[in-house]
């Protein structure tokens, strides 16, 4: 059986403020026509189909698109709710969609109610556990305490249960929206540690042949039968090095696994540069970036100006621009608590403005305000220290 692995789809989301409503349409068409073109028996999307819980209209048509497209070519697909998704929302008219082949399953309560599908070698059941947030569930599974992976394992353990009443040689798939220990998360997931430690074991899924992972925006290997498909796109810098793809899985009769990437079509490409300004914008070795989503971190002893508006003259899709000064005699590693113990309030306020003026010493007029500033706060402190309590 032919699987297509895909999660975190993160509907509705921009990449610092700049619109993905166009790369995640573009997509989403990738998604079907790979359905098309590879055969797949059935697609599994591991949770965050949106990326807040009240999504806005443009995503929902998203969404509402891609279920038509889908239930038309005749694939089921097996979708959970991700810890950013709404589950209720997300699972509205579930039994009714479940008709048409699309499976929503983002009840807790039916962790064990597998959707059933066959090939020639014999039944596959495919188990959605959708996020699951401990103090929300705890009682459900019977459990006084604990966190994610006591959750998680008690869920799984009903799964097993299940599948142990099957007939022989059933193969079996989990799909599961989760931290597993071992994986590498990104700067753009949403920490979900709230509920206890956010981690959970890869012993978890003993048992089952396939588990279809969702939550961690990179695409990767825990074992061959335990893979994270990643996000589509990029949601933060921290994915520069990322490449964004989702699985196809090839099912084997004895529930072995094959898989393969598939690349997921990307609207512009992200780089993350670190130089003095002057250098950014006249070298030609960045000239690769100037199409690129940029983020810039200034290496410059003083702080350039108008430093966006330049970097944006040369690369005009600079969407962050950081600060991280080389250290000089000026700009010592020292904190800055460190550097003025134990000097005078005067002295620090001349080593400020020097700081925002390089360059330019305070002249007699500002020395004389700034003494005069200080001795009418000192006498006034003096004032009501001598007032009666």
């Amino acid at each position: 059986m032919r699987l297509l692995h895909t999660s975190d789809w993160h509907l509705g989301r921009s990449f610092h403020r700049e619109s993905l409503h166009d790369a995640q349409r573009a997509f989403l068409d990738h998604l079907v026509a790979v359905v098309e073109e590879e055969h797949a028996d059935a697609v599994l999307v591991a949770g965050d189909v949106y990326d807040r819980a009240l999504p806005g209209l443009d995503a929902v048509a998203l969404f509402d698109d891609v279920l038509h497209r889908l239930a038309g070519l005749g694939v089921p697909t097996v979708f959970i709710s991700g810890n950013h998704d709404s589950a209720r929302r997300l699972g509205v008219g579930a039994g009714l969609i479940g008709q048409a082949g699309i499976h929503l399953r983002t009840d807790p309560g039916e962790c064990a109610v597998p959707v059933l599908l066959a090939d020639e070698h014999g039944p596959v059941a495919v188990y959605g556990l959708p996020y699951l947030e401990p103090t929300l569930v705890r009682e459900r599974f019977g459990l006084e305490r604990g966190g994610h992976a006591a959750v998680l394992g008690a869920a799984m353990e009903r799964v097993r249960e299940d599948l142990a009443a099957r007939p022989a040689g059933t193969r079996a798939v989990v799909l599961a929206h989760a931290f597993v220990t071992g994986g590498a998360p990104s700067d753009s997931e949403r920490d979900i540690a709230v509920g206890g430690v956010a981690s959970v074991p890869a012993s978890v899924f003993d048992g089952v042949h396939y588990a279809a992972l969702g939550h961690l925006h990179g695409c990767q290997t825990l074992a061959p039968h335990l893979r994270y498909s990643g996000s589509p796109l990029a949601y933060s810098f921290s994915e520069v090095n990322q490449r964004k793809t989702m699985w196809l899985v090839d099912l084997a009769a004895d529930g072995s696994v094959a898989a393969e990437r598939v690349d997921c079509p990307q609207p512009r490409a992200l780089a993350t540069l670190r130089d003095k300004l002057d250098t950014l914008l006249t070298d030609e070795k960045y000239a690769p970036f100037e199409h690129s989503w940029v983020q810039v971190t200034l290496t410059d002893a003083a702080r350039p100006s108008e430093p966006m508006e330049r970097l944006r003259r040369r690369f005009p899709h600079t969407l962050q621009l950081l600060f991280d000064p080389e250290e000089t005699e000026t700009a010592p590693s020292q904190s800055y608590a460190a550097r003025v113990s134990g000097r005078a309030d005067l002295e620090i306020a001349e080593g400020f403005l020097r700081h925002v003026r390089p360059g330019a010493e305070p002249d007699g007029d500002e020395l004389g305000w700034l003494r005069a500033g200080f001795e009418s706060v000192r006498e006034t402190t003096d004032r009501k220290a001598d007032l009666p309590r």
